[in-house]
């Protein structure tokens, strides 16, 4: 884990290989790196050191056109490389989509390994500012999005649940649970570190295909009275 004043410890092979990254992607485009970053567990500092989770790595650029994320295992660590020109993923900060819940903990909190301008407090200001700004209608339209999205999933595990497709039910029942907990967020505005700790969070973890169609139902009803029904006209359809 990192200590206050930046320095990694040495025994901590996540941190170690993050460094590494760091260092060789500075090394090869000198002129073109603004800032590098971890976000995940190893920004939190709470992982345990066991070099066995994934290392979430961010490399800023000065200029567009970045390449594809990347991910590959190294030294044993796998790593998920995302590299993006700054003013593109400040744009990505400052929209609210139905996967907010589970794509702001990376913008709120990161741990620099090279941040000479400060660009990563720019990128932690610029998403706050934008769920400031935000109206309640921005929030319940998007989880109105991620709404549908988990109550297709859970028809389609009761579907396969009736053809005794039992591991394909609990794939979508999964999917379902993840949707329910991302609509959870997007009503009370909360974010998560990862999909694991949303459905934790929010009680679905175990949940099973009744208790999820539950969820999905009074969700429904808190759609409706915050004026973003999920039934409506085919003129409501076409009408956007």
């Amino acid at each position: 884990m990192h200590s206050e004043d930046g320095e990694a410890y040495r025994d901590d092979p996540r941190w170690a290989v993050a460094e590494r990254v760091a260092d060789a992607a500075r090394r090869r485009f000198p002129a073109d790196v603004l800032a590098v970053a971890v976000h995940g567990p190893l920004a939190h500092g709470d992982d345990d050191g066991g070099g066995d989770g994934e290392v979430g790595l961010l490399v800023v650029t000065y200029r567009p056109g970045g390449r594809p994320a990347a991910t590959r295992r190294v030294d044993g660590v796998l790593v998920d490389l995302t590299v993006a020109a700054a003013d593109d993923y400040l744009q990505r900060a400052r929209a609210l989509t139905p996967l907010w819940p589970l794509t702001a903990d990376r913008y709120v909190t990161t741990r620099a390994l090279h941040d000479p301008t400060g660009w990563l407090r720019t990128l932690r200001d610029e998403h706050l500012g934008r769920l400031a700004r935000a109206r309640p209608a921005e929030f319940s339209a998007a989880a109105r999005q991620a709404w549908y999205r988990g109550s297709a999933a859970h028809a389609r595990a009761l579907r396969l649940a009736e053809w005794y497709e039992t591991d394909q039910a609990l794939l979508m029942l999964g999917e379902a649970r993840l949707a329910a907990a991302t609509v959870s967020g997007l009503l009370s505005r909360t974010y998560f570190r990862d999909p694991g700790d949303a459905v934790r969070r929010t009680g679905l973890a175990g949940a099973d295909m009744t208790e999820v169609g539950t969820v999905l139902a009074k969700q429904a009803e808190e759609l409706a009275a915050r004026g973003r029904p999920v039934d409506g006209t085919v003129d409501d359809l076409l009408d956007g």
